[in-house]
């Protein structure tokens, strides 16, 4: 009996990594340079942007033209879909050390220094309620209220997601005007959360005093709200990406992944954001 297999499709050799590579390298290299006030580091660190934005179009792009031309098959979407639930489970993975961060110092790092049965351990007549700077804090500071931006936002987030799952069944339906309708509602709304979170940062120095120097308050507080803010800001520039590309007539019902994969991104933002809101925000 004779049997078919399908072929898996093996790309040709790319220059792109060597580029990704110095793109890091020129980023990293040129932060630590800027950082240390070295004259050469912005320049060195924008021409590694630059050339992480040359091959983040030309790889990309690559891929694209491969995936519209019918080149990969049942494997290579599969692995694809591996690809991706790893990453997304890596970030995971790095949302929760930095809320590990936060439960030690709350829970193991406060009670220890004063207050309660341990009180003044270390320091005498320290207060350990949260929100605190620490024991040697020298400016006083306002905590950042929940009900205001941080709630709006939350509600922004949420609309965001029930906004691109309708963009999905339109897909589904191959209704092209629904998808791209819903797609751009996305990005808006995403584009909104992080206006409003520029404003909310701006508040908190000027009017709160709430800054990165505010003791682990503020470092904890501006760590986490700070990489969850530039995880946004990846996952509208990918559903912008999408838009572009449906507006392009890409995508069919039976063949979409690129734009499941950065659904799946976005709504594992979504998550992590209501966590975060009730963590760092109500507590």
């Amino acid at each position: 009996m004779s049997q078919t297999f399908e072929k898996y499709f093996v790309p040709e050799p790319s220059t792109f990594p060597i580029f990704g590579s110095f793109a890091l390298l020129g980023i990293g290299a040129g932060a630590v340079m800027w950082l240390n006030q070295v004259g050469a580091g912005p320049a060195v660190f924008f021409v590694g942007l630059a050339l992480l934005i040359y091959m983040l179009f030309g790889w990309f792009g690559q891929v694209v033209r491969e995936s519209e031309s019918g080149q990969y098959g049942k494997n290579v979407d599969r692995s694809f879909r591996w690809s991706m639930g790893w990453f997304i489970f890596s970030e995971v993975m790095f949302f929760a050390a930095f809320f590990g961060v936060l439960f030690y110092v709350r829970v193991i790092a406060l009670p220890s220094l004063g207050g309660g049965e341990n009180e003044s351990v270390l320091w005498q007549g320290f207060d350990s309620m949260w929100p605190s700077a620490g024991p040697n804090a020298e400016e006083a500071f306002s905590p950042m209220a929940a009900w205001g931006i941080p709630a709006i936002n939350t509600l922004i987030l949420l609309t965001s997601g029930a906004t691109l799952t309708w963009a999905h069944w339109g897909l589904m339906k191959d209704n092209r005007s629904q998808l791209k309708l819903g797609l751009l509602l996305t990005v808006l709304l995403g584009a909104l959360f992080m206006a409003l979170q520029v404003y909310e940062y701006m508040h908190a120095y000027s009017e709160m005093n709430l800054k990165l120097t505010t003791g682990i308050y503020g470092s904890t507080f501006y760590m986490l709200t700070g990489f969850h803010g530039l995880h946004v800001t990846i996952g509208a520039i990918m559903l912008t990406v999408m838009l572009f590309r449906s507006m392009a007539g890409h995508f069919t019902k039976d063949n979409h992944f690129a734009f499941e994969a950065a659904a799946w991104y976005w709504h594992f933002v979504d998550v992590v954001w209501l966590f975060l809101f009730v963590v760092v925000y109500w507590l």
